[in-house]
Order: C-alpha cells, then structure tokens, then sequence
C-alpha cells in the first residue's frame, strides 16, 4: 500500500492516543485528589474521664462532632494525674489533642506549658467567670464535692440524713464511710473543708490534717480516687456514705441505687471540669471547635445528665435535672472555689505527709 493511503489510518491513531494519554491523565489526578490529606478522615485524641462520662462521651457526644468535622475521635480514659503524666511524657510529641480533667490538674498543665491559646469565640462570653481559665482553658461541667449516701440504709438504721461535714466523724460511720485519697480531686476538697471548718485554710493546713487524722480516718473503710471501686463498695453494702462527687452521685442514682447527695452547710467545693487544646497537636482548628461544642447549650444539657451542672449560663434544664446539679446563679454562686494556686504549690509536701500520717 503506498505511504499516502495509510497516512489517514496514522493519523486516527495518534488522535485515539492522545485522547488515551488524557484521560490516563485524568484518572490520575483523580487519584491524587481523592487521596489527598485534606479530604481523607483524620484521628482525633480526647483524654478525659472514664466510667459512665466515657460512655456519655462516645454514645451522645462524638459521633455529632465526627459527622460535622470529618474526624475520627478516639477517647483515652484515665483520672486527671494520668492526664498530666500523659501530656508530660509526650511533651514535644504530643500526641493527645484535647485534654479534660478537674481543675487542679488543668491549672498545673497550664503552668507546665501543655495548653495552647483558646481562639476568640463569642460563646465563651456566655460562662461563668470562674470556669474560665485564663485563656488557655475552659470549664464544660460543674460537680459539687459533697456527701452521697444510701437514703435505703439510712432510713433502716433510723440515722437522720447527713447535713454537716462533721456529721462524718460521728462514731456511728466506723468502718461504713469511704472517701477518696489525696491523689483525686476529691480527697484534696474533703482536707480544705476540714481545715476551714476547724480554723485554718489552703495556707494554713493544719486544722486539716489534725482533725481528718482524730476524727475522719478512724471512720473510713478504704480511701480511694476510683470512682468504679467506690460504686463498687456502695452497691455490695460495703459503706453508708462517701464523700463524693454529685456527678459520680447521679451516675449511680440513676442506674436504681438509692444513692442521695447532700450540699453540706458549711459549703460545699466547686470542682470544674475543664478542657484544654494541647499545645502543638496535629488538629489544632479541630481541637478549638471541640471545646467550643462542648460548651453549647445542647451539649451541656446533655453533660448535666451524668451530674455535671453547666458552665454555660443560657443552657436551660428541666425542674427535675436542675434539682440534681449545680445549676443556676443562685446556687453556683453558694459554691466555694478552692485557691489552686496554694494547693499546687504545696501538693506534693501534703500528699507525701497524708501517706505517712493518714493513709498508714
């Protein structure tokens, strides 16, 4: 056949590959576009609270979040020193992206340089003054440290409800109260009260350890920060009484136990769960709009449900969950905030004297 008979069958063939080379090209930039890192779903680390906060987290909380955000969040638990360790063991390679814990604990990783900046958010206007932590935190609940008792018990023994801190140290409680040890929360409340109620304060522990030493520790079966084993020690009738948390308290009401919590009359310790961005973590702008989904009012009347009253003054609750949870102006404003800065400083020498002389 001559040159110039095949030469249209040529030219055909070099239109049909070039067409093939655009669309190889095509697929490949569609590729790389489904695969890019902005699109691809990314994971998110929350530590915080365990037990029945856990489940509230995972089951009503997150999954919103991960629908709007396209993350997947992965909720480490652990009690707030587990927290801090956390984030001082990873420090330069953070891998934690929101840190939640009580507000002792979140004031020392904001000293310790864990927290990064809070970005400016017009709902952060809408919380009380006291749960905001400089900047560099926010508080997502209230919890009241308090007296929680099994009213079932109480009325058998025909013992009037509790209403007083002292009314811990009646002879009649050896061996059926539990409280918790210096390493939680909890148990640093329970030695502020005794010392206020007996004539000393943060800067003056003394009244604290003498009367918690004399009067409270020979009535105590187990000191412990675990809020499962204290749970535990109510449901097998180990203890009568705790002191504990309202949140920890409604927890376990709300499972049929008849658990009732007390606002002792001599005050009663605020303790804020708070959160923080973690300083250099992956998901910053993430991070930040956790936060702020986490002190909205529908997400704080939700939280209110496992104890924790809101931080957020427009959030509003039923009459019957109001009556549960520090809630309202009124009532949070009857709440006492302990001086963290005083407690923090002197921590350690406590905690090492409470392990010598209470916890022997």
């Amino acid at each position: 056949m001559a040159p110039e008979e095949r030469a249209p069958h040529l030219r055909s063939d070099k239109k049909l590959g070039g067409v093939m080379n655009r669309f190889r090209n095509l697929l490949l930039a569609g590729t790389l576009v489904f695969a890019s890192p902005a699109l691809a779903q990314q994971t998110m680390y929350v530590a915080g609270p365990g037990g029945s906060t856990q489940k509230l987290f995972q089951s009503q909380i997150i999954p919103e979040f991960e629908s709007k955000h396209n993350v997947k969040i992965t909720y480490v638990p652990g009690i707030s020193s587990e927290i801090v360790a956390k984030l001082q063991a990873q420090a330069g390679k953070q891998e934690i992206n929101v840190a939640i814990f009580d507000d002792g604990p979140l004031y020392q990783a904001i000293q310790f340089g864990y927290c990064d900046k809070l970005s400016d958010a017009p709902i952060y206007k809408d919380i009380y003054p006291f749960a905001q932590f400089g900047g560099n935190g926010i508080g997502v609940g209230l919890v009241a440290t308090g007296i929680a008792y099994n009213a079932a018990n109480y009325k058998k023994k025909g013992w009037p409800a509790p209403s007083s801190w002292k009314d811990l140290t009646d002879r009649k409680l050896e061996g059926r109260l539990t409280a918790s040890s210096l390493s939680g929360t909890y148990g640093v409340h329970t030695l502020v009260m005794f010392a206020r109620i007996n004539g000393g304060d943060e800067s003056n522990i003394e009244p604290g350890f003498d009367s918690i030493r004399k009067s409270l520790a020979p009535n105590v079966l187990s000191w412990s920060s675990s809020p499962a084993k204290l749970a535990e020690m109510f449901q097998n009738n180990d203890v009568d009484v705790a002191v504990w948390g309202s949140s920890r308290a409604i927890a376990l009401k709300n499972t049929g136990f008849p658990m009732e919590f007390v606002y002792p009359k001599e005050g009663t310790p605020a303790l804020v769960l708070g959160a923080c961005p973690v300083v250099q973590n992956s998901l910053p702008e993430a991070s930040q709009a956790f936060l702020q989904y986490l002190v909205t009012p529908a997400i704080q009347a939700k939280l209110a449900t496992e104890g924790f009253g809101p931080t957020n003054r427009q959030t509003r609750l039923d009459d019957k969950l109001a009556a549960q949870v520090p809630y309202g102006d009124e009532r949070v404003g009857r709440m006492i905030s302990v001086t963290w800065s005083e407690i923090n400083k002197n921590r350690a020498e406590w905690t090492n004297r409470w392990n010598r002389t209470i916890e022997r």
